[in-house]
């Protein structure tokens, strides 16, 4: 099976690592894109998917918690997991596994505006985190982390 964005041809093999299905998700562009990738990998492969966005500065994203309270509120809200305890574990360190890399050198006023992509199958789970942050517009630079334990 294949999916075509942004030009090139994305071919989804019987079983895709959930890392990178995760990765390719958070890149998605557009919600036509997102949504036949969503499709293809919860068909070739049975691997639970879920999508958000969210911006702020790392103040607001990091420290308030609202970046984890995101990833979780989407993980329910797609079934990517169910509300058990040590599923939601799980999640939460994939999550800040992930961060670790979008908010390391960074100052505490910079922006970010972040895509995050979540897969699971039954007995993993990746969170990757795609986007771009800036103290100023000049500054712009993409950032991705990624994240992934076991359930």
């Amino acid at each position: 099976m294949s999916l075509k964005g942004r030009g090139c041809s994305v071919k989804v093999k019987a079983k895709p690592s959930l890392e990178r299905s995760a990765i390719l998700l958070a890149m998605t562009e557009t919600r036509e894109e997102e949504e036949r990738l969503k499709k293809a990998l919860q068909e070739s492969a049975a691997i639970r998917c879920g999508v958000t966005e969210l911006g702020g500065t790392v103040s607001t994203l990091q420290h308030t918690g609202k970046l984890t309270n995101s990833v979780i509120s989407a993980a329910f809200n797609t079934g990517v997991i169910p509300k058990e305890g040590r599923k939601i574990h799980a999640l939460i360190h994939a999550t800040l596994e992930a961060s670790n890399s979008i908010f390391i050198h960074t100052n505490s006023n910079a922006s970010f505006a972040l895509k995050i992509g979540l897969t699971t199958d039954t007995e993993w789970i990746a969170v990757a985190i795609f986007g771009r942050s800036s103290l100023h517009p000049l500054l712009e630079h993409s950032r991705v982390g990624l994240g992934f334990m076991h359930l």
